[in-house]
């Protein structure tokens, strides 16, 4: 390769000046450099302010080239972090443990049969959950390798971490009955023992208006599972390619979300509630979609340290809308539906804001999918998600910062390098601040 420049052998003040020059290229060329893959690069929404430093996003590469990280923060402020790495259609599931600083700990397989998890099409990676004591739980689809085998094909796959915190006890799938797994499942867990796997199927066949969610629970840590059953009060359908979100509040109250396919047409996106530990659940439709194709979305639910509302994101017609929901008294056991446009909170089952869509839409990079949402101590939301990404392509990287009131925080920010089937996860600081992970 030739040099960009050459020195002669002469000196003279010209060519002193000249080098000096040249030295300062060099040095802005080396100070613009991309981000290496494991490299940390902060960004400050403004200068370190109190708010500012409150609303400061770091963001990180998932470790050793891994995608669909999935991140969640412990009460001692300790990250845990899940991704994938190998054939997109058969790997391996990691998980390691840090500060959010970019230094993670050896990674350990989840997974305890080689390439028995999936990447292909975003919407089927695991998930992770912390329960009681911290015990961290996992949950994704099975590949096609994927042993046991459910009724109709591919396992929903759960894994534990040991008592020792040194390795994850064997996987076990959970659907014993309810097969025909497509989309991707879910996982949540609570501080007083309860695990919760959910997953949507259609176990006596049917398209997609006939498919149901199911969930299976575990009362002991994840010990061991009680037989799934169906949990959606009115048959919706389930959009067969999209994946779920499950979350518990700081009440222990359950949410679950889906999108629906009534009639392979109403793909809305629609909320599960449920306040008695996944007993009885309760159902409303957050947003309307009629379209007659499968998006493969995928959501996200957070909730600021130590209670408040919960934050839900989700796709609609390639924008990314969010909105608060918190559960209210329902009158009766019947299920009832609200809307955005809904008068009276008292017939809701929720309550949530009217969906709001991302900002800087003009200047978007194409159509938005896979949001993740982090809200941290003083009520601040960060919201994140993918441009361009789709079948196979990788995109560009979006997030925006959101006070207590919902009103933004300086700009729209975006990175490209979203690689081919991944999306972003994030959480927030004990001290401030988010972290985002793509």
């Amino acid at each position: 390769m030739k040099p960009f420049f050459s020195v002669g052998r002469q000196t003279s003040n010209r060519s002193v000046l000249g080098l000096a020059f040249v030295a300062l290229v060099v040095a802005a060329l080396i100070a613009a450099r991309p981000v290496a893959q494991n490299e940390m690069a902060p960004v400050a929404v403004a200068a370190a302010t109190p708010a500012a430093t409150a609303s400061k996003v770091t963001l990180l590469r998932t470790p050793d080239g891994g995608i669909q990280p999935q991140a969640a923060l412990d009460a001692k402020g300790v990250a845990h972090l899940i991704y994938f790495k190998g054939d997109p259609m058969a790997g391996d599931v990691f998980y390691a443990r840090g500060a959010g600083d970019g230094q993670w700990s050896k990674p350990l397989r989840v997974n305890s049969q080689v390439g028995s998890a999936i990447a292909t099409g975003t919407i089927r990676g695991a998930q992770i959950a912390l329960g009681r004591g911290g015990r961290v739980h996992v949950a994704w689809n099975g590949s096609g390798k994927a042993e046991p085998k459910a009724p109709g094909g591919a396992p929903m796959l759960y894994a534990r971490l040991s008592d020792a915190g040194a390795a994850f006890e064997a996987q076990r799938n959970v659907a014993t009955w309810a097969g025909g797994l497509d989309g991707g499942g879910t996982l949540a867990a609570d501080a007083r023992g309860s695990v919760y796997v959910a997953w949507h199927a259609a176990p006596g066949g049917g398209d997609e208006s006939q498919r149901a969610i199911f969930l299976a629970c575990s009362r002991d840590d994840g010990k061991s599972f009680e037989r799934e059953r169906k949990i959606n009060p009115q048959p919706t359908g389930a959009c067969g390619c999209c994946a779920m979100r499950a979350f518990v509040d700081a009440q222990n109250t359950l949410f679950i979300t889906y999108r629906a396919a009534g009639e392979n047409l109403n793909r809305d996106m629609t909320l599960l509630t449920s306040r008695d530990g996944g007993a009885t659940f309760q159902g409303a439709m957050l947003h309307r979609w009629k379209i007659a194709a499968c998006p493969m979305s995928s959501e996200s639910l957070a909730q600021a340290p130590g209670g408040g509302p919960v934050v839900a994101a989700w796709e609609t017609d390639g924008q990314v809308y969010r909105a608060a929901v918190a559960p209210v008294a329902a009158s009766t056991t019947t299920e009832r539906v609200a809307t955005a446009s809904a008068a009276s909170a008292a017939s809701a089952i929720v309550r949530f804001e009217p969906p709001q869509g991302a900002p800087d839409r003009k200047n978007s990079k194409g159509q938005r999918k896979h949001p993740a949402l982090a809200v941290n101590r003083d009520g601040q939301t960060l919201s994140a998600w993918t441009e361009g990404t789709g079948w196979a392509r990788g995109g560009t990287l979006a997030w925006q910062v959101y006070d207590k009131d919902g009103a933004p925080v300086g700009r729209t920010e975006r990175v490209d390098g979203v690689p081919v089937w991944s999306l972003p996860t994030a959480f927030a600081r004990p001290a401030g601040g988010f972290v985002l992970i793509y």
